[in-house]
């Protein structure tokens, strides 16, 4: 029997999530995986039903929270260590960029043979200062000569990792791709649009684009306000867009809808027609995406957007900025257009070009399922991770 400690930052509604509980419930039966996690952010949505739904009861560690406080690091270090020393693992594989500092931390102090780290996004651009950034490389290299492998979730991002930040070797890096069940974002997508479209009260003519994720900088929610504001002074079409979710900057983009003269709503409290309506986190993404016509990402950074690839599943074109991982995810023309990173005009020119193409979007919308139907199916990403975790069991 093989034993996995599995350790993530925080069991927040996202990619990582989901990849930690696949891989936690459903790798072969010759593996045993204990799952670790740190305390969730208030600001974001709760994923406990992905983990409920699994029958996954994960240890939470209270103090592993997302900012940087050398007392709680300490203790969440110190439990890491106590964990690790009761499973005795063969495997530490941490997620993500907390996790991944004090796992492997943790597991090197204790001798763990393999030590495996998982690259889910990273922070070397539009999320610091110079100096922060440059303090993060510093760790990240380190961190890197104590691990035994590192995994890229894209060919762009270990591209970014070796060349760019210079943070491993290149034969240190695997890229293994992400992987979800996305068959519920393919099925029952007309009961499921119905629903979505008399919830926020969805005229048929009318289109709705929808920008999917958590509100906060790296997002570039302004980009899509700015764009969205200029298509609606020139479109011949009814539009209303959704922003689904919710985070630190709700009360700044709501500013920012106020300076552009660009009406809104809360879609928690009312379902009158206006430009743009907040929804909040809704948990049944399928439903979103089902009710939506567009989707949209204008984000500054990204590893690979989840909501791209459930996009993707529910066949719906995407207008996004061409950063991180994106056009490993995408087929550009085909499945999505892609933009200059933080260019509103070419955003605003893109979105309005599939608003007011309807034969445009009619193509778009017949791809996405055949491209990520298995390229991005859980499945391959269990027969990934078990072919490197023998590799590098290997003597």
């Amino acid at each position: 029997m093989v034993k996995v400690l599995r350790i993530i930052n925080r069991f927040n509604l996202g990619g990582p999530t989901y990849n930690v509980a696949y891989l936690s419930k459903y790798l072969p039966s010759e593996y045993e995986t204990l799952l670790v996690g740190g305390a969730k952010d208030d600001s974001e949505e709760s994923s406990d039903f992905i983990l409920n739904e699994l029958g996954l009861k994960p240890i939470i560690i209270e103090e592993m929270k997302r900012e940087i406080n050398l007392r709680n690091d300490y203790i969440a270090y110190k439990k890491l260590k106590k964990i690790i020393k009761e499973f005795k693992p063969n495997i530490v594989h941490t997620h993500a960029s907390k996790a991944g500092t004090l796992g492997r931390l943790a597991a090197y102090s204790c001798g763990v043979k393999v030590v495996v780290h998982t690259f889910h996004g990273h922070v070397f651009h539009s999320y610091f200062g110079k100096l922060k950034t440059t303090f993060y490389k510093y760790i990240e290299r380190y961190l890197a000569k104590k691990s035994t492998a590192i995994i890229a979730i894209s060919e762009i991002q270990k591209d970014e990792l070796v060349k760019q930040h210079r943070i491993c070797e290149a034969e240190k890096v695997h890229v293994i791709p992400l992987g979800f069940d996305l068959v519920r974002f393919h099925e029952n997508q007309e009961i499921k649009r119905e629903n979505f479209r008399k919830r926020y009260n969805l005229d048929s003519d009318e289109i709705a684009i929808s920008i999917i994720g958590r509100l906060v900088p790296v997002k570039n929610h302004v980009l899509f306000l700015e764009g969205l504001k200029i298509v609606s002074e020139k479109t011949t079409k009814k539009i209303r867009a959704f922003i689904v979710g919710d985070g630190e900057s709700r009360q700044l983009i709501e500013a920012k809808a106020n300076e552009l003269n660009a009406p809104y709503i809360d879609g928690t409290k009312s379902d009158e027609k206006k430009l743009l309506t907040f929804t909040s986190w809704i948990k049944e993404v399928d439903i979103v995406l089902a009710g939506s016509d567009i989707v949209a990402l204008t984000s500054f950074n990204e590893g690979t957007p989840v909501s791209l690839i459930e996009a993707q599943a529910a066949n719906k074109p995407i207008v996004t900025t061409n950063v991180g991982g994106i056009e490993n995810i995408v087929i550009e023309d085909d499945t999505a257009f892609l933009c200059e990173n933080n260019n509103v005009n070419e955003f605003a020119n893109q979105l309005l070009r599939l608003i007011e193409n309807d034969s445009i979007r009619q193509v778009m919308q017949t791809n996405g399922w055949i491209h990520v139907k298995e390229k991005f199916h859980y499945t391959r990403l269990l027969v990934d991770v078990d072919n490197l975790y023998k590799k590098l069991l290997t003597p």
